[in-house]
């Protein structure tokens, strides 16, 4: 059947005005659903649209509600007050039509991101494991650990939703959920005993920039925003998944952010510390919580072919600078052949440490790895060095105390002896270099750690002096 170029454009019209109808009746955005996990004890954000200038009132069944008029757009957001840890409630949305969300539950919401190594699924990848899976996937079944898995999406301009769905963890649903965001979550549950919600969204091979939005970035003249969507690499394109992955969840109530990312910026990672450090700044601006823990994952060990203890250091001093971060360290269980390490369930375990001791009051646990403080000369012509993170002191668990390397004002490097002193230091020494003025530890591609704290957990990489390498 044809029709004239009039009666087209009425077909058009009404399609586009029922299409509005349509979408302008109570709608929210898919993570605020069934099997939803609330942070709790908090005056949580929740939004939606409707008609314009309508009255939507949302309802917990623990006994608050709030109210407030949708804007000329359609658009309305309201804060609505959680209880302590429970559930399951139901929540009710009141507006040119009602809706119900079941199964909803409070507690403990985090919001996990990075690159490939926090996309990483349980199962692991074709040819990648992950130690310990099946037997995690086995025994996953636990309806008090809820998780959101975002799909990938890159975006020119800032969205209000994405895909995706709230689960419940057991075996059929964990096999495809960030690993290490479920062995973190599956920590926290063990030892607080509420609810745990995780929200997943990460890129593989994204880069840093590519999580920062726009206005953000305009500080960095070096970096330009793209005006078209590229066909290959919007993983690395400047707030491409910003806008499309993370903007949708702004300001969901979270309790703090997981990260791990930094393998796709070795190349650059002398812009890194800044870039990342602005980066944590402005998430924390867009929830308005200028102190939101944000814990991440140094990269471990692999065979780059630039030096990836640079961008190791960039991320210690990101820790060392920007307040209420944390650091897990994976020195001890790199890959040189993989960059993705099997040990998800140690790392995530290490940053449920952070978490435990500093947002949850947990006592008696160390979460931070030993990292470099400062260095003097002894007497012997030794370099002393001292550690942050080191209450215990420090030991090798049976291992050489390997990696070290000294230099003189000539500042070539010459492979180093070490030992572990009473005061809880270590001194550096190497007959090839009479007058040291610097050390390194650990400061290459494919290293492996040596020197740990008695809690287990591994020195970072580092070095003393600033020299080009």
């Amino acid at each position: 059947m044809m029709y004239s170029a009039k009666c087209q454009k009425i077909i058009v019209l009404l399609f586009i005005t029922f299409s509005s109808v349509v979408i302008a009746q109570t709608k929210l955005p898919s993570f605020f659903s069934d099997n939803m996990v609330l942070q709790r004890n908090e005056s949580v954000a929740i939004w939606g649209y409707d008609n314009s200038g309508v009255q939507v009132t949302v309802s917990g069944s623990w006994g608050n509600e709030a109210s407030i008029k949708s804007d000329k757009e359609g658009a309305w957001k309201l804060k609505l007050q959680t209880p302590e840890a429970g559930g399951p409630y139901t929540i009710s949305i009141r507006g040119s039509k009602e809706l119900e969300l079941n199964n909803v539950l409070i507690g403990e919401v985090w919001l996990c991101s990075g690159q490939s190594n926090m996309n990483m699924p349980l199962k692991g990848y074709t040819n990648s494991g992950i130690n310990g899976n099946n037997e995690a996937i086995l025994n996953a079944k636990n309806d008090q650990i809820r998780f959101f898995n975002t799909e990938i999406k890159a975006s020119l301009e800032p969205l209000k939703d994405v895909s995706g769905q709230w689960l419940e963890a057991e075996p059929s649903t964990v096999v495809d959920f960030s690993a290490l965001a479920y062995y973190f979550g599956v920590k926290l549950h063990s030892v607080l005993n509420v609810p745990i919600g995780l929200i997943h969204t990460s890129w593989g091979g994204s880069s840093v920039e590519a999580w920062m939005d726009e206005q953000t970035l305009s500080q960095f003249e070096e970096i330009e925003i793209a005006d078209q969507i590229p066909e290959k690499g919007a993983n690395r394109s400047p707030s491409l998944l910003y806008n499309g992955m993370l903007s949708p969840f702004v300001p969901y109530g979270l309790r703090g952010f997981i990260w791990y990312q930094g393998e796709s910026n070795v190349n650059r990672a002398g812009e890194y510390r800044k870039l990342f450090s602005t980066m944590i700044g402005s998430w924390r601006e867009k929830w308005q919580q200028d102190d939101m823990p944000f814990y991440f994952v140094q990269i471990a060990p692999f065979g780059y072919g630039k030096n990836s203890a640079l961008l190791r250091e960039a991320q210690m001093q990101t820790m060392q600078t920007v307040d209420n971060t944390g650091m897990a360290v994976t020195l001890d269980i790199g890959d040189c052949n993989d960059i993705h390490p099997s040990e998800k369930k140690i790392i995530g375990d290490r940053l449920a440490y952070w978490a435990l001791v500093n947002d949850y009051g947990v006592k008696g646990v160390s979460c931070g790895s030993p990292v470099y403080k400062s260095m003097e000369n002894d007497s012997e012509g030794k370099l002393k060095v001292t550690f942050d993170y080191n209450q215990n002191g420090l030991t090798t668990f049976g291992k050489n105390l390997n990696g070290f390397e000294v230099a003189g004002t000539d500042k070539v490097f010459h492979a180093a002896q070490a030992k572990i002193n009473g005061d809880k230091t270590v001194s550096v020494w190497s007959e090839m270099v009479e007058k040291p003025v610097a050390v390194r530890y650990a400061f290459d591609n494919c290293t492996e750690a040596s020197l740990f704290n008695t809690e287990g957990l591994p020195a970072s990489s580092f070095r003393t002096d600033d020299w080009d390498d």
